[in-house]
């Protein structure tokens, strides 16, 4: 008959209950008070105990898991309303279907890299103890990573500029960091990168862009356009950059094309977003000041 340890059974659950509970937290963004956390784990952790007593067939009943889970979810997170409280639970059976899942998935890796061999092992206490703060650590992460992108493309919009007759479709940043505007006509400034405008540009507004000099044979029809705005960016000194007025700048506003009043377009010799999600920055004002 095997031996079984039950302090270390209850201290596993009392650990896996407490970190299960604060994943949900961070998923959610919940402020969970310490000891309402350790006393939900507490209360869960108690269940692993019932395991090894006669009344075992208790806790192996669907209702019986149900009820626990709920009455733990309302200790740690309390019940303010009534969807507030189901959106916990249903976080904490998400990060519980997120670990266990991923630790059978991580176990059948292992049988099928190391062969046959492991086959018949079931999933023993140390592979449970070495990949569940793995994965917690990882699933931690990845939900950062997730809130991240998700705040970042909920200020992506769609863009378009008019030049010439020819039209450019960008991908732009509502950045709120980007206060840079025309000394003379307080026009705000979108930046962008000059590869989407390299066929429409001319050699020598080309050549100012990348060295930043003013040259004397800029075409007539280009001249009126030009712009040369002073800017500063952090440990650099005061620079000047390239921009032009476009004939027309419009937003995508929940599928409805929204023309900007006034607006100036500089050129980055930079890129501005390494993985490519957008290729210029645009001056809130420019957004703010439209859907007023």
């Amino acid at each position: 008959m095997p031996l079984i340890y039950a302090d270390l059974v209850w201290l596993l659950n009392f650990c896996f209950d407490a970190m299960l509970l604060w994943l949900a937290a961070i998923m959610l963004k919940r402020r969970v008070r310490v000891w309402r956390l350790m006393l939900a784990a507490l209360v869960g952790s108690l269940l692993a105990l019932l395991v090894l007593t006669p009344f075992a067939y208790i806790t192996s009943h669907v209702v019986t898991k149900l009820i626990i889970s709920f009455f733990i979810v309302w200790i740690c997170f309390g019940f303010y309303r009534f969807r507030f409280f189901i959106e916990n639970v249903l976080a904490f059976y998400f990060a519980t279907f997120v670990m266990g899942g991923g630790m059978i998935a991580f176990h059948f890796l292992l049988q099928s890299e190391m062969g046959s061999t492991l086959h018949s092992i079931s999933i023993s206490w140390l592979f449970v103890v070495v990949t569940f703060p793995a994965l917690w650590m990882l699933s931690k992460a990845q939900m950062g990573t997730i809130r991240e992108k998700k705040l970042r493309f909920e200020h992506i919009i769609d863009v378009r500029v008019t030049c010439f007759g020819q039209t450019v479709l960008l991908k732009g940043l509502v950045d709120s960091g980007n206060q840079l505007r025309d000394p003379l006509t307080n026009a705000p400034v979108m930046i962008v990168e000059w590869q989407p405008f390299a066929h429409m540009l001319p050699a020598s507004v080309l050549q100012m862009i990348h060295e930043r000099t003013y040259t004397d044979d800029i075409p007539n029809e280009w001249v009126s356009r030009m712009r040369f705005i002073p800017y500063r960016a952090v440990g650099v000194e005061q620079q000047l950059l390239v921009a032009i007025k476009p004939d027309d700048v419009q937003w995508l506003d929940d599928k409805q094309w929204t023309p900007v009043n006034k607006a100036l377009i500089g050129f980055s010799r930079a890129t501005l977003s390494a993985d490519g999600e957008y290729n210029c920055i645009v001056h809130p004002y420019i957004v703010m000041s439209q859907a007023s």
